[in-house]
Order: structure tokens, then C-alpha cells, then sequence
């Protein structure tokens, strides 16, 4: 057999050319080389490949499931906490960690703790506590504690855990007045936690709809927002911030000092996202879509919501992830420097408020207690940001 009998002829000059592209609906089940995993990759939907992608990245998943708890917990947080959150043990200052066990000389007895006896060490005035072991004293769970409203709203005194009819249960140790720091961390973890999903709702929003229209209508619009962001990112966070929260009257109630530092962090933080979106708006809004859209007589906020927007949307999840932790940073500095919030409302920042002396630190390391909790949070936000930002292009 010849090249020649086995070459296909060609076409004859200005003829249409065939092709070999079959117009019948996608049915994977007629394709004879498709095995079970390739036909159900066939029939999945967007959102089911975007979970699969999302369930392969370890971390990410892990970090879903982490912040859920704690966002979940935040809704029951004076039924988890062992006392109430203004409870004061002046018997108890600063008292270092309890710790939990289960056998008591060899005999298996249930999680319990042991009691302890003070002494006041005269040549440094610290405050020395013994373990007793001959004062057992088991936890008690779904007990009656310390009475608290709750929300706000109810009177109840039902726990998770309780200590025993007059011992002690402080598992991360007590304050300066004596306060479980514990319970004081779980109360603030409704604070720092919240104020990042409510700042990046108002970060969010100013972002796109500000950096939208500066993408797609460009002009002199344009022109002022890009002049705005560079005079607000040429100035440093931290003392802008501390320039906005004094101004705030000592005389407003801790409500209204919660909003005004939410609404101070969302206000500062849009820049860095709109300046991302007005980028991408201007490459996207030449594509033939767009003026598809426009012919139709789609509006510019249909076009920019509907159309431009999802295009790379995995770009503005990760952007969302990455600032939230950055707005609990924010908190946590103002509170941490007296310019944030102020108490009776308690969050991670004034918590740490009691740690700026480096003698406490060095004597009552336990009040470090809530930094740990502040890095797990940003940790988690940073892995669950990259596992959603691969899981919304689940083609790559």
C-alpha cells in the first residue's frame, strides 16, 4: 500500500471544508471508553465539582471544620463557659492552670481536678499554689452554675461543666481579679469573631461596587477613586486607626463603640480589593459578552454583578478569607493599646490587655492564653482561603 491510497483527498479550491464535530446532545454513557469515575465527572455540577476540589485540600477542610466549632460555640457561649464572665474568686488571684485527671491513686474516678492551698511567698509577693490530693473534687457536666442572661435576653444558670459543690475549676488558670480566663476567652471569642464577618461585609461591599464602577466606566470617576485609595494606603494602618477610635466619645456605650470600631475597619480595608477589582474590570469589559450585554440593554450593575463579578470570583474569596483575620488583628491591636473596645464587652484584645507587662508575663504566663487562640483563628482563615480559592476554579 502506497502514501497515496492511504492519504484522504482534499478538498477542491474555495470548496467548504467538512468537519468532523457531531451535533448531538453529550451523553456519557454512549461513549464506549468512559469508565463509572469519568461519567459521574460528566453529570456533576458546578458546585459539586467545586466540593470535590475543596474535600481534597486537607487543610482546608480541616480548618472549615474548626471554624464552624467556633462559630457555632459563640452562639452558646455562657452554656460552655464554666462561670459567668464578670465571676470574681478573690481567693483565686491569679492561679495558675488546673489540670484534669481521671485516676486518683490508682483507682479510675472521672474527670476531676484537685484542690488547692495558697501561700504568699514574702520575698517576691507571689501567690504559690499547692496541689491538695487529698481534696478530690470531680467536674460536674450539664449542672447549674453561675447564674447569666442569656444573649442578653434570659435568666438561666445551666453549664456544660461545673466545678464540684465548693471547689474550683480553672483549666486556663485566673486574672488579676481573679476571673476564670477561660470563660473570659470563650465571651470573647463572640466579639473578636463577629467583628471580622461584619467589617468584611462593609469592606466587601465598598470594594466591589466603588472598584466596579472605576473598571468599567473608567473617566474621571476613575481617576478620584484611584487618588483616594493611594492617600489612604500611603498612610500607616495602625496609627490611622488609633486617630479614628480616639475620636469616639468615652460617654458612647460599649454597643455603639463595637459598631464604630466595625465600621472603622471596613472603611479602611476596602482599598486593596477595589483597586483588584477596577484591574480586572478593565481587561474583562472589552470581551464580546459585554458588549452582548450591552446590546441588549443590560445596565452597568447587572453587567458588573451578573457577568464581570463571577469571572473571578475565586480571586475575591481569597481576598475575603485573608481579611477577616486581618480586621481580628485590627481589633486586637486597638483593644490591646485602650482605643478599641472597652469593657464590660470583653474580647481577645482586652484579654491581652493584661499581658503588657513583661513581669506578668514572666510570673502568670497563662494569660497569654488568648494569643494562641488569635493565631489558630488566622491560621485557619489563611488554609480555608486557598483550599476555596482552588475549589471555585475546579477546572485547573
Amino acid at each position: 500500500m502506497t502514501l497515496e491510497t492511504v492519504r484522504s483527498p482534499l478538498p477542491e479550491p474555495g470548496a467548504p471544508l467538512g468537519h468532523y464535530v457531531s451535533d448531538a446532545p453529550f451523553d456519557p454513557d454512549r461513549l464506549e471508553e468512559t469508565t463509572p469515575r469519568h461519567k459521574k465527572f460528566a453529570r456533576a455540577s458546578q458546585k459539586q465539582l467545586m466540593w470535590w476540589k475543596f474535600r481534597r485540600h486537607k487543610l482546608a477542610l480541616a480548618s472549615a471544620w474548626f471554624l464552624g466549632i467556633l462559630y457555632a460555640m459563640i452562639l452558646v457561649v455562657e452554656f460552655l463557659a464554666p462561670y459567668n464572665l464578670h465571676t470574681r474568686h478573690m481567693e483565686h488571684i491569679y492561679e495558675p492552670p488546673q489540670r484534669v485527671r481521671l485516676f486518683h491513686e490508682g483507682s479510675f474516678v472521672g474527670p476531676f481536678v484537685y484542690g488547692r492551698t495558697m501561700r504568699l511567698d514574702m520575698d517576691t509577693l507571689q501567690r504559690i499554689y499547692t496541689d491538695n490530693p487529698a481534696d478530690v473534687q470531680p467536674i460536674r457536666f450539664f449542672c447549674s452554675g453561675d447564674s447569666y442572661r442569656f444573649w442578653g435576653l434570659k435568666e438561666a444558670d445551666f453549664h456544660l461543666a461545673c466545678p464540684a459543690k465548693g471547689g474550683t475549676l480553672f483549666l486556663l488558670g485566673t486574672d488579676r481579679l481573679g476571673r476564670d480566663v477561660l470563660s473570659r476567652i470563650l465571651y470573647g471569642a463572640r466579639i473578636s469573631l463577629t467583628i471580622g464577618l461584619l467589617g468584611i461585609a462593609i469592606s466587601f461591599t465598598l470594594g466591589i461596587v466603588i472598584g466596579g464602577l472605576a473598571g468599567y466606566h473608567g473617566g474621571w470617576f476613575d481617576l478620584i477613586v484611584q487618588r483616594l485609595i493611594e492617600v489612604l494606603q500611603s498612610i500607616p494602618s495602625i496609627p490611622l486607626w488609633m486617630a479614628l477610635a480616639a475620636i469616639m466619645p468615652v460617654t458612647w456605650s460599649p454597643i455603639l463603640i463595637y459598631i464604630g470600631i466595625t465600621v472603622i475597619l471596613g472603611l479602611l480595608d476596602w482599598t486593596g480589593l477595589a483597586r483588584a477589582v477596577r484591574s480586572k474590570l478593565l481587561s474583562l469589559r472589552e470581551e464580546d459578552y459585554v458588549l452582548a450585554a450591552q446590546l441588549m440593554g443590560a445596565g452597568s450593575a447587572r453587567i458588573i454583578g451578573r457577568h464581570l463579578v463571577p469571572g473571578f470570583m475565586s480571586h475575591l474569596i481569597a481576598t475575603a478569607t485573608l481579611a477577616i483575620p486581618g480586621m481580628i488583628l485590627g481589633e486586637t491591636a486597638l483593644s490591646f493599646l485602650g482605643l478599641g473596645l472597652r469593657p464590660p464587652i470583653t474580647s481577645w484584645g482586652i484579654l491581652l490587655t493584661e499581658a503588657r507587662s513583661v513581669s506578668v508575663i514572666a510570673f502568670y504566663p497563662w494569660l497569654l492564653f488568648p494569643t494562641l487562640f488569635v493565631i489558630l483563628v488566622i491560621l485557619a482563615f489563611n488554609f480555608l482561603g486557598d483550599g476555596l480559592r482552588d475549589a471555585a476554579d475546579p477546572y485547573k
